[in-house]
């Protein structure tokens, strides 16, 4: 028996001891055989097609990151997995419920098929909440039903269920579609891990949730919720807004590393060619983890979560996935084996997509052609002052603030051009019918022009903001006429845009190629006057139902917290 590699003279991370161990690691059809001193054992199976000298560098197990979304970086499975590679992640957990919300189950079983020939492991969330709410709210191209949840059980690649967002549904109706999602998941892969979306919920509500079966988190956090939530039996996922000086000391001094992970949740094309979870890994070290620990958290409990038990460790019988670094606390990348073959070596080469979608997936947007009309907003009254709703913009979270204001109205028309406020407006893009709604928006926001998109969490309609109703035809029309996409104009001028043709919410274009348009775009959107640290999803998310506090959707202006419509003009007034 020869075997496939031997890497001598490495500093070993192990899991179960949680330390790095000076040694010699071989490998055998792309697992790990023996983790030791090689030259020490009178045994001549241990002799390799090939051995490296690993110069004493650090040996951890490949990055896993257990809860994102490829579609948050506009792009697909193949080209995701190019741009993850330099970085060290060698497994994923996606949860495809943008794609899913505009084609279903299609939309689901093309995603993964597309990751087919990627580089990394991809496994994948079924997504558990399409719509986000429910049809009253929002419309989406197509939904997921608990028979549809049967059917993709079957498939070996998928390995949890995504992020359950509807609470109201989760813990007030028994009978909910989220509920018998839930039963079926019971009653035919009992061990599979269910994921939720739970911010601010706390208590006995938070008791419901968990006690439904729904027992992991990745929202924002807080000490308070951290404590609360792993008291209770909660699995946090800690994305980098969680990041916070309070939320690290809580963890670190609690040593509660058994209970978290690390994710990245979404990361926008132009980021991923510059970091992923490698980023959050030298982050937390930075914040005061032990290298140890921060590499524990980003390998071997993501993969205990997820009931990944044949890797997240250097060990006999494990997938051979591993990185080697120069130095743990830099945490410069110098190369990558998937299966016990190198996949990078410190230089970063991007391939076409080979693999395409169907032709309906570039056919999406069925929506005509936008007017200046279509953005005059009809009023309660004739003339005078009416007060509104309006939503703010926060520059640091996706969350927003309601906030009352008073503008001015001549001829039944809102007066909102002359106005310190944005028009915000969303059209249903699938044909289904003739919804538009209007709402007001505030905060750190455009100051002049307009933005356009289809990629309009997590129903992903074509959703416009802008200052005057010019700019907002022709990024509209942009957007319609290019199959989807996002647009940023100033001055009637169209400065940045990137096209998405796949279901209107991806590209399949090479991931470099995209993540220079993508940065153009947020570029442009700061040269309006944006300030956010994620602009993009900054707007994108002002359209997530599940997103505290005000948001809008094809239906009206949302109350997130009630899961209500309510209207843009105060009553009685």
């Amino acid at each position: 028996m020869e075997l496939d590699l031997i890497i001598k003279n490495v500093q070993v991370y192990n899991s179960y001891l949680k330390k790095f161990i000076h040694g010699d690691v071989a490998i055998l059809d792309g697992k790990f055989l023996y983790i030791g001193n090689v030259s020490q054992v009178q045994d001549e199976e241990l002799k390799a097609k090939k051995v490296i000298d690993g110069h004493s560098k650090y040996m951890i197990p490949g990055l896993i990151d257990i809860h994102m979304h490829v579609e948050s970086s506009m792009t697909t499975p193949f080209q995701f997995s190019q741009g993850v590679v330099p970085h060290g992640v060698t497994t994923l957990v996606a949860d495809p419920h943008e794609m899913a919300n505009v084609f279903g189950v299609d939309g689901i079983r093309e995603m993964i098929n597309n990751s087919k020939n990627s580089t990394v492991d991809f496994f994948y969330g079924i997504p558990s909440s399409v719509p986000s709410t429910n049809k009253e709210l929002e419309t989406t191209g197509a939904s997921i039903k608990a028979e549809d949840v049967e059917k993709l059980l079957d498939i070996e690649d998928v390995c949890c269920l995504g992020e359950v967002m509807n609470f109201k549904d989760l813990v007030g109706d028994q009978e909910s579609t989220i509920n018998k999602i839930i039963q079926k998941i019971k009653n035919k892969k009992s061990h599979m891990r269910i994921e939720g979306h739970c911010p601010k919920i706390s208590g006995l509500d938070l008791a419901k949730f968990i006690y439904q079966g729904v027992d992991a988190d990745h929202t924002q956090q807080t000490p308070a919720s951290l404590e609360e939530k792993i008291k209770n039996g909660m699995f946090m996922e800690i994305q980098e807004k969680s990041m916070t000086e309070e939320n690290i000391n809580f963890l670190v001094e609690n040593e509660l590393y058994e209970h978290f992970c690390l994710v990245t949740d979404d990361t926008m094309a132009d980021k991923l060619v510059k970091g992923h979870l490698n980023k959050l890994v030298k982050k937390a070290i930075s914040m005061g983890v032990p290298k140890e620990m921060a590499v524990y958290v980003s390998t071997y409990t993501p993969a205990r979560r997820m009931l990944l038990d044949d890797r997240g460790s250097i060990a006999p019988g494990k997938i051979a996935d591993f990185v080697l670094l120069e130095s743990i606390e830099e945490f410069h990348i110098e190369k990558v084996y998937k299966n016990g073959k190198l996949i990078f070596d410190g230089k970063v080469k991007y391939k076409e997509s080979e693999k395409k979608f169907p032709e309906k997936f570039y056919n999406s947007i069925k929506l005509n052609f936008l007017k200046e009309t279509d953005f005059q907003v009809q009023a309660p009254i004739e003339g005078g002052l009416v007060k509104c709703r309006a939503i703010e913009v926060i520059p640091e979270s996706t969350f927003t603030i309601e906030k009352e204001t008073t503008l001015n109205v001549e001829n039944n028309k809102l007066q909102w051009e002359k106005s310190d406020y944005c028009l915000i407006s969303v059209f249903d893009r699938y044909g289904k019918s003739k919804n538009q709604s209007f709402g007001l928006v505030t905060g750190s926001i455009i100051k002049k022009g307009a933005i356009a998109t289809s990629y309009a969490h997590d129903h992903h309609n074509l959703m416009v903001m802008g200052r005057n109703a010019k700019d907002m035809v022709t990024a509209s029309n942009w957007i319609i006429e290019n199959g989807g996409g996002y647009c940023v104009i100033k001055d009637g001028k169209i400065i940045a845009g990137v096209e998405l043709p796949i279901g209107g919410i991806i590209s399949d274009e090479r991931i470099d190629l995209l993540a220079e348009k993508v940065k153009t775009v947020s570029d442009c959107m700061s040269k309006l006057g944006y300030v956010h640290h994620n602009k993009l999803m900054s707007f994108s998310t002002l359209s997530l139902p599940v997103s505290p506090s005000l948001k809008i959707s094809d239906k009206g202006l949302i109350d997130v917290v009630k899961q209500e419509i309510v209207p843009l003009f105060y009553k009685g007034l």
